[in-house]
């Protein structure tokens, strides 16, 4: 299987950051993967291999070779955090911690959430892609909240049609820089891999369509709080919405945010929690809402923009 090369240019937010804390940041990698990139060759900057130490200069191009795919059965292990919101015999709805994946992936060695079932003794369908078996919605590695995962093969299917469907409710809440204007919008745009940043995305021409519906909850002089619902679900759609309308998600330097502001707050990842799921349940189709309170980080950040 081919590696995957992806480039782009030095984020703002993490100029003067060591290579290895800016790539386990910006691609959910440990440090000791990329260091192993690293010492391979397979780190750039402006064309050049660079070291685990190496610390990132403004402007530059940042190039890294992934290793190919290698997928491994997810190990039961204890995921910090990770509290289960609701169980039955054909779903498991989970507050993902940040900084946990849904599920193994590439270069990826920290916790996951089928991991962290697994070691609590949940049982999760078989149905699905072998490294991905049970998941039936993934959130970033970096954005907290809830998740709902299939406990038996019924629940993989209805649940993965209704998301493919789009009949599952996804409401988030962002704390954005600015204010929107209007304070209560929709954005309608597609969304597709960044031209020149392999690992980010960015509204282009030819992307897949992506809705997002916002409304003002909270505004304060620096930031707003919004409530946001999705109709699809593109990868960083939120993140990227925002950032094309020039309000980026505090703390997200990838899109954009001011670092000043993010460090003011004390942020180091983006304040993007998914707050609640709505769905029919598989078996009798009930309406169930699941969901999960801030986290202490944002809420300590909130509380700092308040004041």
């Amino acid at each position: 299987m081919s590696r995957e090369v992806r480039s782009l240019p030095v984020p703002e937010g993490l100029v003067g950051m060591r290579i290895d804390a800016a790539l386990s940041k910006l691609l959910g990698l440990s440090r000791s993967a990329v260091a192993d990139l690293a010492e391979a060759g397979d780190v750039l900057v402006d064309g050049a291999p660079v070291g685990k130490s190496a610390r990132l200069g403004a402007g530059s191009l940042l190039t890294v070779t992934l290793p190919a795919p290698a997928v491994s059965e997810p190990r039961p292990e204890h995921v910090e955090g990770m509290d289960i919101l609701y169980y039955d015999s054909d779903l498991i709805a989970v507050h993902k911690p940040v900084g946990v994946a849904a599920h193994p992936t590439v270069g990826w060695e920290g916790p996951t959430v089928v991991g962290g079932l697994a070691g609590a003794g949940f049982r999760i369908s078989t149905s699905g892609p072998p490294e991905r078996q049970g998941i039936v919605q993934r959130l970033d590695v970096g954005t907290s909240g809830v998740m709902v995962v299939a406990a038996s093969e019924r629940g993989y299917s209805v649940l993965k049609r209704a998301f493919k469907e789009r009949t599952v409710t996804k409401t988030y809440h962002a704390l954005v820089q600015g204010h929107p204007d209007p304070f209560t919008g929709t954005i309608d745009a597609p969304i597709g891999r960044h031209p020149s940043s392999g690992w980010r995305f960015a509204v282009t021409t030819d992307g897949k369509p992506a809705v997002t519906h916002y409304e003002t909850i909270e505004a304060f002089p620096e930031a707003t709080l919004l409530e946001v619902h999705l109709e699809t679900g593109r990868t960083h759609q939120i993140r990227v919405h925002m950032s094309a309308i020039h309000h980026p998600c505090c703390g997200d330097p990838m899109y954009g945010s001011d670092p000043d502001l993010a460090k003011r707050l004390g942020l180091i990842r983006q304040w993007l929690h998914a707050v609640r799921l709505g769905f029919h349940h598989p078996a009798d189709g009930r309406w169930m809402e699941i969901e999960a309170p801030y986290p202490a980080d944002l809420e300590a950040a909130l509380e700092k923009v308040r004041a």
